[in-house]
């Protein structure tokens, strides 16, 4: 989970009802973080009730240096959340400095690779950071690349809220889309996946994967090269 700015709770990916609901089932209490409940960097007694050791330093780690809520869970290659001491993939490094360039390149690699959860921490990264004219541009991917790991989770309703919201953020832009972006592309594309949704269950990432940037974008849009 990915905090918008003032905010605890990641607007994009839906934590409050998806990811804490599935930190409830495995037996955890990312659902009160996730929901910006109960502070889980509190100790109240928890050795004194019978938590053990383990599980009540688990808890306190679940705030980033600021005091912000930032799940210590192991998540899987979709961003579920694992029980604490599972193995799990990696998360995305919070607060990169990148150009448009590199994180659209960056995400389009864990598209390819079937990590949209880690895609959206990318783009939700260059959501942040964009000036205010392109800041739907940014929230409208990031959306998009949520919508797809709901898509991949089975979850048939979430995916198409976020896919919706997504193309929603990304419409305005389509007649002048910046850095190369497919904009056309990326709207039919959600389009095609909210359909497929109606009548299927969950699909596969990578393969459903979206292109974000047309083939013929130009040099002006790529990084450019360190000396």
């Amino acid at each position: 989970m990915r905090e918008r700015p003032g905010g605890e709770v990641c607007e994009h990916c839906g934590a409050a009802t998806t990811d804490g609901a599935a930190a409830d089932r495995a037996g955890g209490d990312e659902g009160d973080a996730a929901r910006g409940g109960g502070d889980p960097g509190r100790n109240d007694g928890a050795g004194a009730r019978g938590t053990p050791p383990l599980r009540a330093a688990a808890l306190r780690r679940d705030r980033d240096e600021e005091g912000r809520a930032r799940s210590a869970r192991p998540r899987d290659g979709l961003g579920r959340p694992l029980p604490y001491g599972s193995p799990g993939v990696a998360r995305q490094p919070e607060g990169v400095a990148r150009t448009p360039a590199q994180a659209l390149a960056e995400a389009q690699r864990l598209l390819d690779d079937g990590m949209p959860f880690h895609a959206h921490e990318v783009l939700e990264d260059a959501w942040k950071a964009a000036p205010e004219e392109e800041r739907e541009l940014w929230r409208g991917l990031a959306q998009l690349a949520v919508g797809l790991t709901h898509a991949a989770r089975g979850n048939a309703v979430g995916g198409t809220a976020l896919l919706d919201r997504g193309t929603s953020a990304l419409a305005p832009y389509a007649d002048a889309a910046p850095y190369g972006i497919d904009i056309a592309g990326l709207i039919a594309w959600s389009r095609e996946l909210t359909g497929r949704l109606a009548g299927s269950g969950a699909v596969p990432a990578a393969e459903t994967a979206p292109r974000l940037r047309t083939t013929g974008d130009t040099a002006e849009n790529r990084p450019t090269p360190e000396g």
